[in-house]
């Protein structure tokens, strides 16, 4: 159990009462106190029970707690769609230290945000002939006859947030997909937008048009905005994830240009989107407590804890329990090695901010390292 999860779970919650009760707190801006009453009254109350929820500070283990031991020996490869995207590079870590665990070879091989470079590492990974191949963040479609190979020749595959939702695939074939359900998080995030603005926000989204998983994720986060009708979309700003640390800056700076001080909240399919817009929001004088008050919707990466935890231009992020997906990635393989079905396991939602997260640096559920290693029979 984290050591401070149960000491923030009372200030978290102190912290939901002052947010649902009034729009008066200190990262209030004009624009809101100019509105006494919310844009969407029935809404709002529904939005501020959830996000309540998803605060929660505790979350204990849920996932699985049986299934068949590790066998030994075995092989796999995870593919990155980039390694600069940290939310892949945290799983693909996660693999390595399970499958240490359970006695495999892991490797990681990095497709470098390209077509060309997702390609190159796949038909390198079948090559390499493994047991198994994770495909870490990017469509299968980019790769599809490398995944015909994979699955003639055998080779398990199952991905992280490459198919829409989570469990098995028949099309592509995977044995399964690891993710959250991609409807929770992004309702849960436009949700926190509503209820921390009271129902009056002007938002800016960002999202990568190139990833099907990430596009459905914004236009979720954008159908939840729309039924608040006090909320309105500025913007929706296709910003692809390997061209963000170049077009970033620029792209912040026009929005304020444009927009000026009604931007005042921002949902990003991933956190990075965050680290990236900082310096131009600096520049241009913004407080990093203040508004645009900015919410990561995926994938609680260290670095997106730092800026949370630090109120540097990041609130709050609803984090992929990362470590823990890749351990649950290695025990997929294990169920497909040994004829077992998948263990059909999906993490729970979950909002991290600077009250609830205790400092922390990333979230994982309580326990799941004992759980696995007892399932594996370490």
């Amino acid at each position: 159990m984290h050591p401070t999860r149960k000491a923030v779970a009372s200030a978290a919650a102190l912290l939901v009462m002052a947010v649902s009760g009034c729009d008066s707190d200190a990262g209030a801006t004009a624009a809101h106190k100019d509105s006494a009453k919310p844009g969407c009254p029935a809404t709002l109350s529904r939005a501020k029970q959830a996000v309540a929820k998803a605060e929660e500070a505790n979350a204990p283990w849920r996932g699985p707690t049986t299934g068949p031991k590790a066998v030994r020996g075995k092989t796999v490869v995870f593919i990155a769609q980039t390694l600069t995207n940290p939310g892949v590079a945290g799983v693909a870590q996660g693999v390595q230290e399970a499958a240490k665990i359970v006695g495999w070879h892991a490797r990681t091989l990095n497709g470098k945000g390209t077509p060309d470079g997702i390609r190159a590492a796949f038909k390198q990974a079948v090559g390499l002939k493994p047991d198994g191949i994770v495909i870490g963040g990017f469509d299968p479609a980019a790769a599809a006859e490398s995944v015909k190979e994979a699955n003639k020749a055998g080779i398990e595959l199952i991905g992280w947030h490459a198919t829409a939702v989570p469990g098995p695939s028949d099309d592509p074939r995977l044995f399964s997909n690891v993710t959250s359900r991609v409807e929770d998080v992004a309702k849960i995030s436009a949700d926190w937008i509503i209820a921390r603005s009271n129902g009056r926000a002007g938002v800016v989204l960002f999202t990568d048009a190139s990833v099907p998983f990430a596009k459905r994720k914004s236009d979720l986060i954008k159908k939840e905005l729309a039924t608040c009708s006090g909320t309105k979309l500025l913007s929706y700003t296709n910003l692809p994830i390997p061209q963000a640390n170049r077009r970033s800056i620029g792209e912040v700076r026009s929005l304020l240009s444009r927009f000026g001080r009604k931007w005042t909240y921002s949902a990003a399919i991933n956190d990075l989107y965050f680290g990236h817009a900082a310096p131009a929001l600096r520049a241009a004088g913004k407080d990093g407590a203040g508004a645009p008050f900015n919410i990561g919707a995926g994938d609680g990466d260290p670095s997106a804890f730092e800026r949370v935890n630090g109120k540097e231009f990041q609130t709050a992020t609803v984090p992929e329990p990362l470590s823990e997906q890749g351990w649950q990635i290695v025990d997929e393989f294990n169920r497909a090695f040994t004829g077992a079905p998948d263990s059909g396991y999906v993490a729970p939602v979950h909002i991290a901010t600077a009250a609830n997260s205790g400092g922390a640096l990333s979230w994982d559920s309580e326990g799941y390292r004992q759980a696995y290693r007892k399932i594996w029979g370490d």
